[in-house]
């Protein structure tokens, strides 16, 4: 257990931040690898599975419904000093995780072809993401066990094992890749069906490998059989937290759901290079995403010990550093955009269209960051209400004005792109005026 409630508050979110940083940009890298990978079998491959990985998502709002409620009831524990609650929290996390890791195959097995369907420009895309995703899916399924564990040692300020392990798991899925996909050494080729096998082995090993950090290594919370009957009052207190950050994230599954079913008219090329443009944009996000996951353990135990005034000064440290990132970032992007895309295709009109597509998205990176920050603030204090309204205001500024202009004459994808950044514009104003509001209440 590391106490955040006493020292430097930058020196504190950058030794939180940096090697959250570097495990989420490995975890990041599975994705990028099969991109990579799979780039070799054709542009319906690569938009097959971008499509199902958009799927990610969707998974990413439970674990968060998890991992939030799980850090952030930790982190007050620790901030109060009071261990046995700690310990409540952890067991039942892990009850919760197993539960929602049997819902994510059972509904990946029931609708995962009508979800391909709906979005894919043709029928060689659909059949390469189910190959994909059937594979994917235990992976996607095991990743609630990740996050839970992980944000227990969040909440209880210690980053480092969880980014070991992620650093492990993806150079294990780094070989993997070209064995499974393109059979090297084997000479059994699997395609995309090897892509998602690669990634769920690799996940796989993650769980054993923080299961035996817990088991050997940690002391502050431990694993207790007596503590995993189902406590509905405890998980209350999780989802009432975690709830909000999973409807964020379940949106954002909306939104790229409806890009690329409006993209569909143009293509698998259009929907192959926002698919690679999306993941190298959320690659480019990891630091200003790193500083908001490091922001809420520390902004939360002092909350938690009633040190609103470090409470303040964690928000202040963490949106100018997210801010002065994001701002470089988009520096680069206005200035080459397509180098990011042509890493993962050669094809000219997959290049164009996802060069495009950073070139004015970046306009809305710097706003962004704030964004992140925001939502790491409300979850330090326990409120996430606020950051799920001011994402489901782009239901209104982005999901219904992008449908209209997909039926108009003349629409190009361009026009997506310059309405999502005005659409970011106003969540972000939203979202530090109700922080402002949540912060002078407290």
């Amino acid at each position: 257990m590391r106490d955040l409630t006493v020292g430097s508050i930058p020196a504190h979110l950058f030794a939180l931040a940096a090697p959250i940083a570097i495990g989420m940009a490995f975890q990041t890298a599975y994705i990028l690898v099969d991109l990579y990978f799979v780039a070799d079998l054709g542009d319906a491959a690569i938009a097959g599975v971008s499509a199902a990985g958009n799927l990610q998502f969707l998974v990413m709002a439970l674990t968060q419904i998890l991992g939030v409620g799980t850090m952030a009831l930790i982190a007050h524990a620790v901030g109060r000093q009071d261990r046995e609650d700690a310990g409540l929290i952890f067991n039942q996390s892990l009850l919760l995780a197993l539960v929602c890791a049997v819902l994510t195959v059972v509904t990946g097995i029931v609708c995962g072809r009508t979800y391909m369907t709906a979005v894919a420009s043709d029928a060689r895309t659909v059949v390469a993401g189910m190959d994909y995703l059937w594979w994917y899916l235990p992976g996607l399924a095991l990743q609630f066990v990740i996050v839970g564990l992980g944000s227990v040692l969040r909440g209880t300020g210690i980053t480092k094992p969880t980014m070991v392990v992620q650093m492990l798991t993806v150079i294990l899925n780094i070989v993997l890749a070209p064995v499974l996909i393109a059979g090297w050494g084997t000479g059994y080729a699997m395609g995309t069906a090897g892509a998602g096998l690669a990634t769920t082995l690799s996940i796989a090993a993650g769980v054993v490998m923080l299961s035996i950090y817990f088991w050997r290594l940690q002391r502050y919370v431990r694993f207790n059989p007596t503590q995993l009957a189902p406590r509905l009052a405890v998980w209350k207190r999780m989802l009432k937290i975690g709830l909000p950050p999973g409807g964020e994230f379940g949106l954002m599954f909306v939104y790229f759901a409806v890009i690329y079913w409006v993209l569909r008219p143009f293509g698998a090329d259009a929907q192959a290079g926002f698919g690679i443009g999306t993941r190298a944009m959320q690659a480019l996000f990891l630091p200003a995403m790193a500083i908001s996951f490091a922001v809420a353990p520390l902004a939360g135990q002092n909350f938690g010990a009633r040190q609103l005034g470090r409470v303040e000064q964690s928000f202040r440290s963490a949106a100018i550093s997210g801010g002065a990132i994001m701002l470089l970032l988009t520096l680069f992007c206005q200035w080459q955009p397509q180098r990011l895309i042509a890493v993962f295709s050669t094809d000219r009109e997959v290049i164009a269209y996802g060069a495009q597509f950073l070139q004015v998205i970046s306009w809305n990176f710097l706003l962004s960051g704030l964004i992140f920050t925001c939502s790491g603030m409300f979850q330090a204090i326990g409120n996430t209400l606020p950051a799920l309204l001011a994402s489901a205001s782009r239901l209104l500024t982005f999901v219904l004005p992008a449908i209209y202009l997909s039926t108009t004459t003349g629409f190009e994808p361009r026009q997506l792109w310059l309405l999502s950044v005005a659409s970011v514009f106003g969540q972000a104003l939203m979202s530090y005026w109700l922080l402002r509001r949540s912060l002078q209440r407290h």
